[in-house]
């Protein structure tokens, strides 16, 4: 809901009492870094490279020792969005192991060969997870068109979908957004996914969405004094071997900052 009441740099703005900041979390430092930035949630999920997949269940029960909502990726590999039998019967046995490791909800989304929401599978997995809220993931970028596609996830069960509104990121999407976020009419949560920071925050919400996702991230040399520049362990040449990535508190923060100017 929107209310014309209060003032940002001189000019009326309209403010909500319901936005969320998700921080998508690839560690247990990024969780608890995402909780002292003031952060509603994180998005658990493992493989960077990958465009993130399901964590273990050890990374889900420490990242729940953190404090902080945990919603945990369902992916079982990264690639596209259209899964065999085998794999599709992974992510139902990853549903449920995420629900016996204390996940708050789940983040998963599934495509038909023709790029259309797969409802069916979809509403299978939501059934699974329930009562757990179910997050439709950027899969819905990769459709024919991302508002017709808004109606399947909706039809599925979910509660929430993360869209950069069909562009590579959100900002680029913008306008996308905003027509998803007034199609939604309050059916299901639009969450801005893809480049989003500090900067650009305002903007987006401005467009009319629910809710912010970043990871904030930042890198940092690793500690190991032998490297070997010879060998790529994931066999694929250009990825660091001797670089951690973490969400940093400072730039979740900055996002926090901005959504209570809208508060």
């Amino acid at each position: 809901m929107f209310i014309f009441a209060k003032t940002i740099n001189g000019m009326s703005v309209m403010t909500r009492k319901d936005i969320e900041i998700e921080v998508c979390a690839y560690s247990v430092e990024s969780c608890r870094n995402a909780l002292a930035a003031g952060a509603d949630r994180v998005e658990l999920c493992a493989g960077m490279w990958d465009g993130g997949v399901t964590p273990s269940g050890g990374m889900i029960r420490e990242a729940k020792r953190c404090g902080i909502p945990v919603f945990v990726m369902i992916r079982p590999r990264g690639g596209d969005f259209l899964y065999t039998e085998d794999e599709f019967a992974v992510m139902r046995e990853d549903v449920m192991e995420a629900k016996r490791n204390g996940a708050d909800g789940v983040v998963t989304g599934v495509l038909l060969a023709d790029g259309n929401v797969d409802v069916e599978r979809t509403r299978e997995l939501a059934r699974l997870a329930a009562p757990l809220p179910v997050t439709f993931h950027r899969a819905i970028d990769m459709t024919p068109d991302v508002e017709e596609a808004l109606e399947r996830v909706i039809a599925a069960g979910c509660r929430r979908v993360l869209t950069s509104g069909g562009r590579n990121t959100a900002v680029e999407g913008i306008e996308g957004l905003r027509r998803m976020a007034r199609r939604a009419a309050g059916r299901i949560k639009v969450m801005a996914g893809s480049g989003v920071n500090g900067e650009n925050a305002g903007m987006l919400l401005e467009a009319g969405v629910d809710a912010l996702h970043l990871s904030g991230r930042v890198s940092r040399d690793s500690g190991m004094v032998f490297r070997n520049p010879e060998v790529s362990m994931g066999g694929m040449p250009g990825i660091p071997e001797y670089e951690q990535y973490y969400s940093a508190v400072e730039k979740v923060a900055a996002v926090v900052r901005v959504k209570r100017n809208f508060e």
